[in-house]
């Protein structure tokens, strides 16, 4: 090796960590993820958000007041409902990656003998992998907005248990998209699990009374008080709105 030899600029860490190489990891939590979602023919998804400390141990596991076990109940009925599917019309399962809610459902979709997804985000505390992800599909990023890009990309329903703020933030950005077009699966399912909670959380009826959203925009989320009942409504909507995808990728 020639002394002195300049290192090139794409094998240089040091530049590559710099304020500088911003855009280039930008990229990367782009363009890996794409290359491996492509590799193993993932094109549509169900995603579970909620709280990262909800508990397997509060309660029995056939409690279904237990946030926990509903989630991997529904993600094993999901998954197991998913995997008989054929590879046009399948989903997979996708979740934070965390603890929680988003173990509980990697848990389930595993259980089902499905693949799942994580897509993991560095953070202080809270955030390690949980073990039932599909390895190949076990992910982690820095950028939240590459995070939040890639949980909605190849959604086709979105699943919304209890959670703090970061279940609150996902679940009202996805609002939003739907709200103003900007996502152009429009009729994508969106469900709150425990009805009692979310009403006790969120007074919706009164931005409508105050005039700060639609009457319509009531509905673009439905409620579900059960793991079966979620399976059921997601079915055909599921069905419906992959066909529709499907027919138009044919015309393109």
């Amino acid at each position: 090796m020639t002394p002195n030899k300049p290192i090139k600029a794409y094998k240089d860490e040091e530049f590559l960590n710099s304020h500088e190489a911003r855009t280039v990891r930008i990229l990367c939590e782009y363009l890996e993820p794409e290359k491996r979602f492509n590799e193993m023919k993932i094109a549509h998804t169900v995603v579970f958000f909620g709280s990262a400390r909800s508990s397997p141990d509060s309660a029995l596991v056939d409690d279904r007041f237990n946030h926990y076990w509903a989630a991997e109940e529904l993600a094993f009925l999901l998954g197991s409902y998913g995997k008989d599917l054929d590879t046009r019309n399948g989903f997979t399962i996708c979740t934070g990656g965390g603890p929680g809610i988003m173990e509980a459902a990697n848990r389930g979709a595993k259980r089902a003998g499905a693949p799942n997804i994580g897509l993991n985000i560095s953070l202080p505390f809270e955030q390690d992998p949980n073990p039932y992800i599909t390895p190949e599909l076990n992910f982690e990023f820095h950028y939240f907005f590459m995070r939040k890009l890639w949980f909605l990309y190849h959604a086709k329903a979105i699943i919304v248990f209890p959670g703090g703020y970061g279940t609150l933030d996902e679940l009202f950005e996805t609002l939003t998209l739907v709200q103003t077009n900007k996502m152009k699966k429009h009729n994508i399912p969106i469900l709150l699990y425990d009805q009692s909670f979310w009403e006790g959380l969120i007074n919706f009826q009164k931005l409508v009374d105050l005039g700060m959203i639609s009457e319509e925009d009531i509905a673009l989320f439905h409620y579900i008080s059960s793991p079966e009942e979620g399976l059921e409504y997601l079915k055909p909507r599921l069905s419906s709105i992959i066909s529709d995808i499907n027919r138009t990728i044919e015309k393109q």
